[in-house]
């Protein structure tokens, strides 16, 4: 029987269903990829070398690490994607300033690519004032600390397309990362959900029964470039190996993305 989170409650590791062995498969035909990651005040250094190292799976990666002043003055279009991984999307934002902000727009509108995880989806989002505005989202709610957990999560049709087709719902790291709706601004389009949350965690006075069946994951397009915001952690998560390096593959692609209306 599968143990669903409620509301204010824990699935500890023992009790949690574990993922077979590289439940998602690895990308096909994937180009040599140029890869920036941010690296610095508001991401965790264990956070960044798990997502660096799932980057580097995929054949011919270079993955070049960023400091923040260098998110500013640097130019990100020798790069195809750039990755925020967990940790505060606030702190990061504060630490690249608004040079940092308006260098990442214009990189993913001229084209490039963008992934946002946990504290980077956070990031993405246009309801922040401190935002980088590529996102047509906001958070549920201000509480954002819901707690550390392993949910489940499921693909939707739309995210079978680009991470591939597994089904079933399966085990995910969460902590803390964003629950989200839409904003409604016209000038941004909509975004698509590429995976929901099907169990639940809301310790800390956080709001209850707003997050199963909420985005998990989601996908865009700003300008010319690609957005997928990851809420919870597949970087750390056995089984889930290959999500990142799906995610990037379909961020290098350079076909024109359908969005939501």
């Amino acid at each position: 029987m599968m143990l669903l989170i409620t509301a204010g409650a824990r699935l500890r590791a023992a009790e949690a269903p574990v993922n077979p062995p590289h439940l998602f498969a690895a990308p096909a035909q994937v180009r040599p990829l140029n890869i920036a990651i941010y690296d610095g005040p508001g991401s965790g250094e264990k956070g960044i070398k798990s997502v660096t190292k799932r980057a580097e799976q995929l054949p011919g990666a270079k993955v070049t690490a960023l400091e923040p002043e260098e998110i500013g003055t640097r130019d990100l279009s020798q790069f195809d994607i750039i990755i925020f991984s967990g940790g505060s999307g606030s702190a990061q934002a504060k630490a690249i300033g608004e040079a940092g902000r308006k260098n990442v727009r214009q990189f993913v509108e001229h084209g490039g690519g963008y992934l946002g995880i946990c504290a980077g989806a956070y990031l993405a989002c246009a309801g922040f004032d401190w935002g980088l505005g590529i996102l047509n989202a906001k958070t549920v709610s201000n509480k954002w600390k819901r707690g550390g957990a392993t949910l489940q999560m499921q693909l939707t049709d739309d995210g079978k397309e680009i991470f591939g087709d597994v089904a079933r719902p399966f085990s995910i790291r969460y902590h803390n990362g964003p629950i989200i709706k839409p904003l409604g601004r016209a000038d941004l389009p909509a975004y698509r959900v590429a995976a929901l949350f099907r169990t639940e965690i809301a310790d800390f006075g956080s709001p209850k029964g707003v997050m199963v069946n909420s985005p998990a994951a989601v996908y865009t397009t700003f300008g010319q470039g690609r957005v997928i915001t990851i809420s919870p952690h597949s970087e750390d998560t056995p089984g889930l190996e290959n999500v990142v390096p799906r995610a990037l593959a379909w961020l290098g692609e350079k076909e024109t993305v359908a969005t939501a209306k």
